[in-house]
């Protein structure tokens, strides 16, 4: 059985090389990306075995991206196949200050988009299960999707499984009334919620002076038992400053923060989530914040969503260890 259920879309990933802009490309380097699989891959690569829940078209494409999970060790017995639908895609366009990089979502009338209660067994897919998590793009992407993933996270709940939620809010998938009220609905069925102070005064009006205070406002109005979130700084586009804070049974952590050289940013939230888990599975939520900010730092690192980070070179960082060729 697997330590840990995600759910999730995933998509295809055209970048045209070498930075250049979209309307320039005359080819795209291709990769597959979903914040619940990235996740998913980085707990793989921390030593957890890791299903992935989703829905694709039953197509070549649907079956390389199913292909390309298989390949890195994550399990897609539970992914469903559909007539119905399509692959969702994403562009992106790689910047160099001071242009940023931007992303162009292509994914309406996806095959996953169009799932809704019912769609998948959840008692038989967690029986054995340690853990599920969901981010807040799969309820953004329709209203069947958001009834799945409440239908889901109760169903591990009263299953006894631990829960998480990365808010992973997305301005170019739906509103902030709507977001709010959704997300706030998923929330007193989740244990760790992933989350900025951004986000919870723009979601939920929660504000604070630190994020302490933050979290200790989610715990009291949804009963969210551990908060976590990113710390990064973006001085330039290449090279940012990335570590993590959290609270948990009344007390605030905070890791060192590292300096990461940027290949392709896309996935470090995600792989810090993947990190947090482990932490948590292993009943050590302090440890899962710095193997998060570890896993987070070194994604930046590897081209492409996923984060194909080794488990010794996550230690090799937490350990301090330089950047001396490895031999």
């Amino acid at each position: 059985m697997p330590d840990v259920v995600s759910f999730g879309e995933v998509m295809v990933r055209l970048a045209p090389p070498l930075f250049r802009r979209i309307e320039q490309a005359r080819s795209f380097d291709v990769e597959i990306g979903g914040a619940e699989l990235n996740t998913a891959v980085g707990l793989v690569r921390l030593g957890r075995s890791v299903e992935w829940v989703g829905a694709l078209p039953a197509n070549p494409l649907g079956e390389s991206v199913r292909n390309r999970a298989r390949e890195v060790g994550v399990g897609t017995t539970h992914v469903k196949f559909s007539t119905e639908g399509r692959c969702g895609l994403y562009f992106l366009e790689f910047g160099a200050a001071p242009r940023a990089g931007s992303i162009l979502y292509d994914r309406a009338g996806s095959s996953f988009a169009l799932s809704k209660p019912g769609d998948f067994d959840w008692p038989a897919i967690f029986a054995g299960v340690r853990w599920f998590h969901v981010t807040g793009i799969t309820p953004a992407l329709s209203a069947g999707c958001a009834a799945s993933t409440l239908e889901a996270l109760k169903a591990a709940h009263d299953g006894g499984l631990g829960t998480s939620l990365d808010l992973n809010y997305r301005s170019k998938l739906w509103g902030i009334a709507e977001a709010g009220r959704t997300l706030g609905e998923l929330l007193p069925h989740v244990d760790l919620l992933i989350a900025s102070t951004a986000d919870a005064e723009q979601l939920f009006g929660i504000v604070g002076s630190n994020f302490a205070e933050v979290a200790k406002q989610f715990h009291g109005r949804f009963g969210v038992q551990h908060v976590a979130g990113v710390v990064r700084e973006t001085p330039l586009v290449w090279r940012n400053r990335f570590g993590a804070v959290g609270y948990s049974a009344g007390a605030f952590h905070e890791t060192v923060t590292y300096e990461v050289e940027i290949v392709d940013r896309l996935g470090a939230g995600d792989a810090f989530a993947a990190g947090v888990i482990h932490g948590l599975l292993d009943g050590d939520f302090a440890k899962g914040l710095h193997y998060g900010a570890a896993l987070g730092a070194l994604k930046h690192t590897v081209p492409g969503d996923l984060p194909l980070v080794a488990l010794d070179e996550v230690e090799a960082v937490l350990a301090g260890q330089g950047l001396r060729i490895r031999r």
